[in-house]
């Protein structure tokens, strides 16, 4: 087992939560117990860890796949951070999923500690193919909780390239993140089906997850037996149903990541949890109740109640993740108080006398609880402020960016629109990283995907989104490709507010260190989009009105969201 825990086996823990109420006073930590994988989910994570699937491997490795690499792939030496770089978990070897979604590599380690399936860069290191910067575009995301359930249609990647974990796997397995160039597809495939055939069963991760790969993915193996449906004789499938079944498992056990609930599926494990069961709030919508006007009802239950019983930090309930008192006091009840509240006026938005006292987070337009995100797509301003921090203010709005009609030329299409196995040899100039030296390079989020012909089978689901993420009294079906185009520019998906302390730095271009600056950064697009300065501002963001009293509170309440996620 020590050899498995070197190349980053983990066996995942399910955490039993003790259910929180009103009147056992939540003085005891939930208790831990650890159960076994379902075989499925544990063969996931196995292929979750491989390293041998990537590109460096196939053109380093010896002629056996079952030997190990003489000189690993530089990309994989240490881990990127907002400080010095730590080592890397899986030096020596080459990429794989979990070299940007670690859990607890690093959990000792000064400058490292726990990651909800994130990693610690703004972004990440891939391997150097000599085709630019060798770093992904965007920061890694948290993989907990990436497909809890919702009200609107599941997207991928924070411009809703995919659709599903085996989708997202399968690209992921065959592209630039694992080190094949846009064309190498093929190659790709037939590498990754060669290592599933040719496995010996041998490798410190096969010890723990049934032996040879052939073995468990036929059935025949004595240690790990696979349910029938997700079976394959690697004899007969052909190089891509492998891969296709390779990334249906690796889906699995992403699939089941999750922050801890009880019995009752309700959240558990935060202060702001346990808050509300002290205090018999609510912690999930009625049947039938949207999470926004769930957000409104706690809200009004919150002003009704007279006498709040705090959570105050104490030696038989505290963190062993971050370094904060586990405690929910007055001040993250003035911040969720901030954090709720809306303009009075929800259709003509904050009045003067709102913006001028503050107080108005207006946070639940799109992160209302319990999941503290909608899902949808939102322009914060985030490109607006990398790409006038690269070429000075005002840049951004001033940037040429293509109409539908003038996207749809071949020769703008190839210019702007990223490289893909359709197109290989596209310049993706919208989405790149925006440098000093590189203007009109730049990141346009859900822009590159939507009426993009090499992204068929998420067209419903983000047009679905761009509709609803833009609200109008016209109907979704009503609104040409050219309007939705539009309000895709710098459009990203929502992400969830549980356990930031375990996934910084933030926003998908890891641009901010600290949920302090987060904070200064909204009070900052919000003045911009009031004054009508934010390019394609999402209009919930000019009603966000937040002094410096109120990002302190906020800061404050968004960390009793934190958890120990292990």
């Amino acid at each position: 087992m020590a050899a498995a825990i070197a190349a980053g086996w983990r066996p995942l823990l399910l955490l039993a939560a003790l259910t929180l109420s009103a009147c056992d006073g939540g003085s005891a930590p939930p208790p831990a117990l650890q159960f076994e994988d379902p075989p499925e989910v544990a063969f996931g994570e196995r292929l979750f860890l491989e390293t041998r699937f990537a590109q460096f491997f196939a053109t380093h490795s010896p002629a056996s796949v079952n030997a190990p690499l003489t000189v690993g792939d530089p990309a994989v030496a240490n881990l990127q951070s907002l400080g010095s770089p730590l080592s890397g978990p899986f030096a020596g070897q080459s990429i794989n999923c979990r070299q940007c979604h670690l859990v607890d590599e690093q959990i000792a380690t000064p400058g490292g500690g726990a990651r909800t399936y994130a990693d610690f860069a703004r972004r990440s290191v891939i391997t150097d193919r000599g085709d630019g910067p060798a770093l992904t575009v965007r920061n890694s995301p948290p993989l907990v909780n990436a497909t809890v359930p919702r009200a609107n249609t599941l997207v991928l990647h924070a411009d809703g390239e995919f659709t599903s974990l085996a989708e997202l796997a399968f690209a992921t397995l065959t592209g630039r993140n694992t080190g094949w160039l846009p064309g190498e597809e093929a190659q790709a495939i037939a590498h990754i089906a060669r290592v599933i055939r040719e496995d010996d069963g041998l490798g410190a991760l096969a010890a723990d997850a049934g032996g040879s790969y052939r073995a468990v993915l036929s059935g025949t193996s004595a240690s790990l037996k696979l349910p029938a449906a997700f079976r394959l004789d690697v004899n007969t499938a052909s190089d891509e149903q492998i891969v296709k079944a390779v990334a249906q498992l690796i889906g699995v056990y992403v699939d089941q990541l999750r922050f801890v609930t009880n019995a009752d599926g309700l959240n558990v494990n935060a202060p702001y949890d346990l808050f509300l069961a002290r205090n018999a709030l609510p912690a999930t919508p009625a049947f039938g109740e949207s999470d926004l006007d769930y957000a409104r009802r706690l809200r009004s239950q919150l002003d009704a109640l007279s006498s709040p019983q705090f959570v105050a930090a104490d030696v038989l309930r505290r963190f062993q993740l971050h370094l904060q008192p586990f405690a929910f006091t007055e001040t993250e009840l003035r911040g969720l108080r901030v954090f709720l509240r809306e303009p009075a006026d929800s259709v003509a938005g904050l009045s003067a006398a709102e913006r001028a006292a503050g107080g108005v987070g207006n946070c639940i337009s799109c992160h209302a609880p319990p999941q503290f995100s909608d899902f949808g797509f939102h322009n914060t301003g985030v490109t607006q402020n990398e790409y006038d921090g690269a070429h000075g203010a005002g840049s951004f709005r001033a940037l040429a960016i293509p109409s539908f009609d003038e996207r749809a030329v071949p020769a703008v299409a190839d210019q702007a629109l990223p490289p893909t196995g359709a197109h290989p040899t596209r310049a993706g100039q919208f989405r790149a990283i925006a440098a000093v030296g590189s203007p009109g390079r730049t990141d346009l989020g859900a822009w590159n995907v939507f009426a993009n012909e090499d992204f068929p089978r998420s067209q419903n689901a983000v047009r679905s989104l761009l509709c609803s993420s833009t609200p109008s009294a016209t109907a979704c079906n009503a609104i040409s490709d050219a309007e939705l185009l539009a309000r895709a520019v710098a459009v990203f998906k929502t992400p969830s507010l549980r356990d930031l302390g375990d996934s910084q730095p933030y926003m998908h271009d890891g641009a901010f260190d600290t949920l302090e600056a987060i904070l200064a950064f909204y009070a900052q697009s919000a003045a911009l989009a009031a004054a009508g300065n934010l390019r394609n501002a999402d209009s919930r963001i000019a009603n966000i009105a937040i002094n410096a009293q109120d990002q302190a509170d906020l800061t404050a309440f968004l960390r009793a969201l934190n958890e120990d996620y292990n």
